[in-house]
Protein backbone atom coordinates (compact mmCIF):
# COMPACT_ATOMS: atom_id res chain seq x y z
CA UNK A 1 0.00 0.00 0.00
CA UNK A 2 1.23 3.35 -1.33
CA UNK A 3 0.69 5.96 2.02
CA UNK A 4 -0.09 9.54 1.08
CA UNK A 5 3.43 11.17 1.34
CA UNK A 6 4.66 8.80 -0.98
CA UNK A 7 1.82 8.99 -3.61
CA UNK A 8 4.01 11.27 -5.60
CA UNK A 9 6.75 8.53 -6.57
CA UNK A 10 4.70 6.64 -8.65
CA UNK A 11 4.50 8.35 -11.68
CA UNK A 12 7.93 9.16 -11.45
CA UNK A 13 8.77 5.29 -11.11
CA UNK A 14 6.73 4.58 -13.60
CA UNK A 15 8.43 6.66 -16.14
CA UNK A 16 12.23 5.16 -14.90
CA UNK A 17 11.06 1.86 -16.02
CA UNK A 18 9.69 3.11 -19.09
CA UNK A 19 12.42 5.59 -19.90
CA UNK A 20 14.98 2.62 -19.28
CA UNK A 21 13.57 0.52 -21.75
CA UNK A 22 13.68 2.98 -24.47
CA UNK A 23 16.94 3.98 -23.63
CA UNK A 24 18.22 0.34 -23.81
CA UNK A 25 17.74 0.15 -27.24
CA UNK A 26 19.51 3.75 -28.48
CA UNK A 27 23.42 3.44 -29.26
CA UNK A 28 25.51 5.39 -26.49
CA UNK A 29 28.12 6.01 -29.33
CA UNK A 30 27.79 9.92 -28.58
CA UNK A 31 29.37 9.13 -24.81
CA UNK A 32 31.27 5.76 -25.86
CA UNK A 33 33.34 3.67 -23.19
CA UNK A 34 35.91 5.05 -21.22
CA UNK A 35 39.30 5.06 -22.46
CA UNK A 36 39.71 2.16 -19.45
CA UNK A 37 37.02 0.13 -20.64
CA UNK A 38 36.66 -0.75 -16.99
CA UNK A 39 32.90 -0.96 -15.89
CA UNK A 40 31.54 1.73 -13.08
CA UNK A 41 30.09 -0.47 -10.44
CA UNK A 42 26.82 1.07 -8.81
CA UNK A 43 25.31 -0.13 -5.52
CA UNK A 44 21.16 1.32 -5.46
CA UNK A 45 19.86 2.31 -1.95
CA UNK A 46 16.47 2.90 -1.68
CA UNK A 47 13.87 1.41 0.53
CA UNK A 48 11.06 1.21 -2.21
CA UNK A 49 11.41 -2.08 -4.29
CA UNK A 50 10.19 -0.57 -7.39
CA UNK A 51 12.62 2.46 -7.38
CA UNK A 52 15.11 -0.03 -7.31
CA UNK A 53 13.65 -1.96 -10.07
CA UNK A 54 13.23 1.34 -12.15
CA UNK A 55 16.93 2.64 -11.47
CA UNK A 56 17.83 -1.06 -12.81
CA UNK A 57 16.25 -0.87 -15.94
CA UNK A 58 17.65 2.07 -16.58
CA UNK A 59 21.04 1.83 -16.05
CA UNK A 60 21.24 -1.73 -17.71
CA UNK A 61 20.95 0.33 -20.96
CA UNK A 62 24.47 2.01 -19.77
CA UNK A 63 27.26 0.18 -21.45
CA UNK A 64 29.73 1.29 -19.34
CA UNK A 65 27.65 0.64 -15.78
CA UNK A 66 26.85 -2.51 -13.86
CA UNK A 67 24.54 -2.56 -11.07
CA UNK A 68 26.71 -4.99 -8.42
CA UNK A 69 23.98 -4.93 -5.25
CA UNK A 70 20.88 -2.97 -3.85
CA UNK A 71 19.94 -1.78 -0.18
CA UNK A 72 16.69 -1.24 1.67
CA UNK A 73 18.09 0.73 4.40
CA UNK A 74 20.70 2.92 5.34
CA UNK A 75 22.21 0.06 7.63
CA UNK A 76 22.43 -2.22 4.45
CA UNK A 77 23.83 0.12 2.51
CA UNK A 78 26.93 0.82 4.97
CA UNK A 79 27.06 -2.89 5.19
CA UNK A 80 27.05 -4.37 1.05
CA UNK A 81 29.68 -0.60 0.62
CA UNK A 82 32.25 -2.31 2.58
CA UNK A 83 31.66 -5.78 0.88
CA UNK A 84 31.44 -4.73 -2.54
CA UNK A 85 33.57 -1.76 -2.63
CA UNK A 86 31.46 -0.26 -5.76
CA UNK A 87 32.76 2.81 -7.14
CA UNK A 88 29.51 4.77 -6.88
CA UNK A 89 26.35 4.36 -4.15
CA UNK A 90 23.10 6.14 -5.42
CA UNK A 91 21.82 6.44 -1.51
CA UNK A 92 17.88 7.53 -1.16
CA UNK A 93 17.73 9.96 1.35
CA UNK A 94 14.81 8.85 3.36
CA UNK A 95 14.99 5.09 4.21
CA UNK A 96 14.51 3.13 7.39
CA UNK A 97 17.06 1.52 9.64
CA UNK A 98 19.43 4.80 9.60
CA UNK A 99 18.34 7.85 7.20
CA UNK A 100 20.41 8.53 4.17
CA UNK A 101 22.56 11.38 5.92
CA UNK A 102 23.98 8.87 8.51
CA UNK A 103 24.53 6.13 6.28
CA UNK A 104 26.40 9.02 4.17
CA UNK A 105 28.52 9.84 7.14
CA UNK A 106 28.98 6.52 7.86
CA UNK A 107 30.07 5.33 4.36
CA UNK A 108 32.25 8.33 3.78
CA UNK A 109 33.99 6.89 6.89
CA UNK A 110 34.15 3.47 6.71
CA UNK A 111 34.85 3.31 2.79
CA UNK A 112 36.18 6.79 1.57
CA UNK A 113 36.79 6.13 -1.86
CA UNK A 114 33.42 5.27 -2.66
CA UNK A 115 31.47 8.06 -4.01
CA UNK A 116 28.05 8.79 -2.94
CA UNK A 117 25.14 10.42 -5.38
CA UNK A 118 21.68 11.72 -3.20
CA UNK A 119 18.93 10.22 -4.40
CA UNK A 120 15.70 12.33 -2.91
CA UNK A 121 12.10 12.70 -3.49
CA UNK A 122 12.53 16.91 -2.58
CA UNK A 123 15.59 18.54 -3.83
CA UNK A 124 15.79 21.23 -0.88
CA UNK A 125 18.85 23.16 -0.68
CA UNK A 126 19.03 23.68 2.48
CA UNK A 127 19.05 20.48 3.80
CA UNK A 128 21.33 18.74 0.94
CA UNK A 129 23.91 21.78 0.95
CA UNK A 130 25.49 20.40 4.29
CA UNK A 131 25.20 16.60 2.79
CA UNK A 132 27.16 17.80 -0.51
CA UNK A 133 29.90 19.64 1.86
CA UNK A 134 30.28 16.73 4.13
CA UNK A 135 31.02 14.20 1.29
CA UNK A 136 28.27 13.49 -1.06
CA UNK A 137 28.94 13.84 -4.42
CA UNK A 138 25.80 15.01 -5.71
CA UNK A 139 21.79 14.83 -5.85
CA UNK A 140 19.02 14.25 -8.13
CA UNK A 141 15.46 14.39 -7.73
CA UNK A 142 13.39 11.07 -8.27
CA UNK A 143 11.39 13.18 -10.78
CA UNK A 144 15.08 13.83 -12.75
CA UNK A 145 16.58 10.90 -12.13
CA UNK A 146 14.81 9.16 -15.72
CA UNK A 147 16.89 12.03 -17.85
CA UNK A 148 20.42 12.72 -15.32
CA UNK A 149 21.22 9.58 -13.41
CA UNK A 150 23.58 7.68 -16.08
CA UNK A 151 25.27 11.02 -16.89
CA UNK A 152 25.58 11.92 -12.76
CA UNK A 153 27.27 8.27 -12.45
CA UNK A 154 29.46 8.99 -15.16
CA UNK A 155 31.44 12.11 -14.31
CA UNK A 156 32.20 10.44 -11.23
CA UNK A 157 35.03 8.55 -13.16
CA UNK A 158 37.50 11.29 -14.87
CA UNK A 159 41.53 11.29 -15.77
CA UNK A 160 41.70 14.80 -14.77
CA UNK A 161 40.92 16.44 -11.44
CA UNK A 162 38.67 18.83 -10.79
CA UNK A 163 41.48 21.50 -9.85
CA UNK A 164 42.90 21.39 -13.12
CA UNK A 165 39.67 21.17 -15.14
CA UNK A 166 38.41 24.63 -13.24
CA UNK A 167 41.75 26.37 -13.56
CA UNK A 168 40.93 26.17 -17.85
CA UNK A 169 38.12 28.33 -17.58
CA UNK A 170 38.53 31.83 -18.09
CA UNK A 171 38.43 33.96 -14.56
CA UNK A 172 34.83 35.25 -15.15
CA UNK A 173 33.82 31.92 -16.19
CA UNK A 174 35.50 30.40 -13.04
CA UNK A 175 33.36 33.35 -11.12
CA UNK A 176 29.73 31.85 -13.17
CA UNK A 177 30.59 28.44 -12.03
CA UNK A 178 30.95 29.47 -8.55
CA UNK A 179 27.91 31.15 -8.03
CA UNK A 180 26.06 28.37 -9.57
CA UNK A 181 27.17 26.10 -7.37
CA UNK A 182 26.52 28.26 -4.15
CA UNK A 183 23.16 28.96 -5.25
CA UNK A 184 22.47 32.29 -6.96
CA UNK A 185 20.06 32.57 -9.58
CA UNK A 186 21.01 33.56 -13.21
CA UNK A 187 19.32 37.58 -11.72
CA UNK A 188 21.22 37.21 -9.08
CA UNK A 189 24.71 36.70 -10.08
CA UNK A 190 23.43 39.25 -12.84
CA UNK A 191 22.54 41.86 -10.26
CA UNK A 192 26.30 40.96 -8.22
CA UNK A 193 28.34 41.37 -11.40
CA UNK A 194 26.57 44.25 -13.46
CA UNK A 195 26.31 42.21 -16.22
CA UNK A 196 22.72 41.35 -17.75
CA UNK A 197 21.10 38.07 -17.17
CA UNK A 198 21.70 37.12 -21.18
CA UNK A 199 25.42 37.13 -20.28
CA UNK A 200 25.24 35.07 -17.66
CA UNK A 201 23.24 32.66 -19.49
CA UNK A 202 25.88 32.86 -22.06
CA UNK A 203 28.72 32.30 -19.88
CA UNK A 204 27.02 29.17 -18.05
CA UNK A 205 26.74 27.82 -21.87
CA UNK A 206 30.59 28.16 -22.09
CA UNK A 207 31.37 26.39 -18.94
CA UNK A 208 28.65 23.84 -19.28
CA UNK A 209 30.06 23.06 -22.86
CA UNK A 210 33.51 22.60 -21.37
CA UNK A 211 32.64 21.01 -18.37
CA UNK A 212 30.22 18.50 -19.91
CA UNK A 213 27.89 20.22 -17.70
CA UNK A 214 23.92 18.99 -17.97
CA UNK A 215 22.32 20.16 -14.46
CA UNK A 216 22.84 21.94 -11.61
CA UNK A 217 23.67 19.43 -9.10
CA UNK A 218 27.16 19.10 -11.96
CA UNK A 219 28.11 22.60 -10.47
CA UNK A 220 27.95 21.79 -6.78
CA UNK A 221 29.31 18.10 -7.45
CA UNK A 222 32.43 19.70 -9.16
CA UNK A 223 32.81 22.64 -7.05
CA UNK A 224 33.17 20.60 -3.97
CA UNK A 225 35.52 18.35 -5.80
CA UNK A 226 37.65 21.45 -6.93
CA UNK A 227 37.19 22.36 -3.29
CA UNK A 228 36.00 26.28 -4.31
CA UNK A 229 32.73 25.55 -3.13
CA UNK A 230 32.85 28.07 0.02
CA UNK A 231 35.31 30.11 -1.70
CA UNK A 232 34.85 34.15 -1.93
CA UNK A 233 35.55 35.76 -4.95
CA UNK A 234 39.39 36.48 -5.30
CA UNK A 235 40.12 32.83 -3.46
Amino acid sequence: MISPENATAVPAVDRLAELGASIAARPYARRGMSQSNEMIRVLLADDHGIVREGLRVLLRSAPDITVVGEADNGASALSLAQQLAPDVVVLDLDMPGGDGATALRAIQEKTPSVRVLILTMHAEHERLLPLLEGGARGYLSKAAASTDLIEAIVPQRTDETAQSRFRTLSDREKTILRSVAQGYSGAEIARRLGISSKTVDAYKRRVEEKLGFRHRTDYVSFAIDAGILGQTEGA
